[in-house]
């Protein structure tokens, strides 16, 4: 029982003098045949800080009916005329009732008659005084129990991961051994070596950055950043990948537009979404990183004439370890974390991203963040610029 709990129990035992007090009252007016209420009131302070209590509170009395219960109680289903409406939670207040003994369960409520899906709830039961009263605190644990799947299945997936590159370069390894007389296997050999190490330099390092990402807030030592700045260092981070399949890039748009943030992990989501267009877009063609502002917002676009995205698989490639064409990310060499970083570093940042693609057709990724600081109406800072070949 954790300090939280105990200290609510060591409240609840204080307020079940008040709450007792009334509901003999209430016994005492019965028997007699004056006139009382249906339902006891708490104390006023009992009330109170039952209100603002996180997990959802419900007072039963010592004839089951429900004395009282928050909002949230209701709004889960807890609550049904008066009465607990959950079997398992009635049978759990009764028997700390009768033993007199803090209780706890763990259940699975339906989201609504006509959902498929459960909300994860824990349930605490303690006495309320010597009249039979019990106070029931649920506490939703359907985001906690989200969570911990999601590690769960990172850790998964990082240990598949990294197991493809390493059974690789063991087996090339043994291959080199085996072929030391053959010295064009061996360069065969060796580079595919070098590719499968680079492969494994790279998920490792975005494993670290997305890591890092959970634990750093941005925001803390934000900076004033001018937007074209970043784009440009992002834009130099892609060029040696997009000169070797001829592949133009191109910024235009508004100038002068500002964000507040890290640059590092702002230069870092452009990067990984020029990459992307750049890894996914036939020789020859062009990548356009666009900029405007919306409001007091700014999007920033990258668009490709690439291969597109399946609508089936939009809702998805910003999930971890995603893959739309697994084959085509191996010889690509990616490694299905980059989008799951671009969406971490815009939400750290109070942003958002999207896309819109049309399979065949190439994708448009936008990222929206909140703009840094009050732009001119007029002037040379605060205008559309035709697109321009971006300079080396």
């Amino acid at each position: 029982m954790g300090l939280g709990w105990a200290i609510i129990v060591a409240f609840a035992a204080g307020i079940g003098v008040g709450v007792a007090a009334m509901a003999a009252r209430q016994w005492r007016a019965r028997a007699t045949g004056t006139t009382s209420p249906a339902v006891p009131a708490l104390p006023a302070a009992a009330a109170e800080v039952l209100a603002i209590l996180r997990p959802s509170s419900i007072v039963l009395g010592a004839d089951d009916v429900v004395l009282r219960a928050s909002p949230a109680a209701h709004a889960l289903g807890l609550v049904k005329h008066n009465r607990l409406g959950i079997d398992d939670l009635l049978r759990m207040a009764r028997s700390v009732r009768r033993s007199r003994r803090v209780g706890q369960l763990e259940l699975d409520l339906p989201r609504g008659p006509f959902s498929g899906s459960t909300l994860a709830v824990t349930a605490r039961v303690a006495p309320l005084g010597d009249e039979g009263l019990v106070l029931v605190l649920v506490e939703d644990r359907s985001e906690a129990r989200r969570v911990d799947a999601v590690r769960r299945d990172f850790v998964a997936n990082v240990s598949h991961e990294l197991k493809t590159p390493v059974g690789a370069l063991a087996l090339l390894a043994e291959a080199v051994h085996g072929a030391s007389d053959d010295p064009a296997a061996v360069r065969r050999f060796a580079e595919r070596m070098q590719h499968e190490a680079s492969r494994l330099t790279h998920l490792v390092q975005e494993v670290i950055d997305l890591s890092r990402l959970q634990s750093d807030d941005p925001l803390e030592k934000a900076e004033l950043l001018d937007i074209d700045e970043v784009i440009a260092e992002a834009l130099d981070r892609c060029r040696l990948a997009a000169d070797k399949k001829v592949i133009s890039l191109v910024s235009g748009g508004e100038r002068g537009l500002r964000v507040l943030g890290d640059e590092a992990q702002l230069a870092t989501a452009l990067r990984n979404l020029i990459d992307n267009a750049v890894n996914y877009s036939p020789e020859h063609t062009r990548v356009v990183v666009g900029v405007r502002r919306s409001g007091e917002l700014v999007e920033i676009s990258v668009t490709d004439q690439g291969i597109g995205i399946p609508k089936r698989d939009l809702e998805r490639i910003f999930e971890r370890f995603y893959r739309v064409d697994p084959a085509r990310s191996r010889a690509t060499g990616g490694t299905g974390l980059g989008l799951s970083i671009v969406k971490h570093i815009t939400a750290n940042h109070g942003g958002e991203v999207s896309v819109w693609s049309v399979e065949g057709s190439g994708s448009t990724f936008t990222v929206r963040l909140p703009l840094g600081s009050p732009v001119p109406a007029n002037g040379s800072a605060n205008h559309l610029s035709p697109a321009r070949e971006a300079t080396t």
